[in-house]
Parts: C-alpha cells; structure tokens; sequence
C-alpha cells in the first residue's frame, strides 16, 4: 500500500530542493524525519512537513499500519513557474532576476 504528498508552488530553487530530498530517499519514514529535522538547509523543514502529510496519508487509508514499517518509496522535485523580474544595469540596462519554484512529491510504502 502507498500514499504520495504534493507540495506545489514552493518559494526555492529545484536544485536546493533535490540536495535535500537525496538524503531520504530509499529510507525508512523515522530515520528520513530525524534527517529532515537535523538538515541545516531551509528545504529540509518544507521536505519534512511534506513526509509527515505523507505518513498521515498512508495511515488515514489504513489505521492498522505499523509506523516502523513505512519507507520513502520515491521522492522527486519537478521546476514549477520561474517569476521574472526586471533589475536594473548600469549604462539603461536591464538584467533579468528569475525567482525558481518547484514541486515536491513524496511517496511512502510499507515494506514488502
């Protein structure tokens, strides 16, 4: 059995995203949170609110469910709409500041 999470529409870069979802993929539910919750960088509190609205998915299907059992089955961040804006240049230029959002979904299972 599994159940997936979306977070659309996050404020970050997709790459700063993915330097943090690598960590958790492949683990067990408990250690990605512990790792999520250490994590230094800014991504890893959304990554990890993320993984417990995944959790809470998978134990809302089925009540029973043992939580030393759950694994991050697959985890991926897909680039959502970059916001242009304009910064001004020397000599009347422009420069053109693109502000990244991405995607994050997360997928957890229960062992086999």
């Amino acid at each position: 059995m599994e159940a997936r999470a979306i977070k659309r529409y996050n404020r970050s870069s997709p790459r700063k995203m993915r330097l943090v979802i690598d960590l958790i993929r492949g683990k067990s539910a408990q250690q990605a949170l512990n790792i999520l919750q250490f994590s230094d960088k800014a991504a890893g509190s959304v990554a990890e609110l993320t993984l417990k609205s995944a959790i809470s998915n998978l134990t809302a299907k089925d009540a029973g469910i043992d939580p030393e059992s759950i694994m991050v089955k697959e985890c991926f961040v897909d680039p959502g709409p970059t916001m242009k804006r304009i910064s001004p240049a020397p000599m009347g230029r422009a420069y053109r500041i693109r502000k990244r959002s991405h995607h994050l979904t997360i997928i957890v299972s229960t062992k086999q």
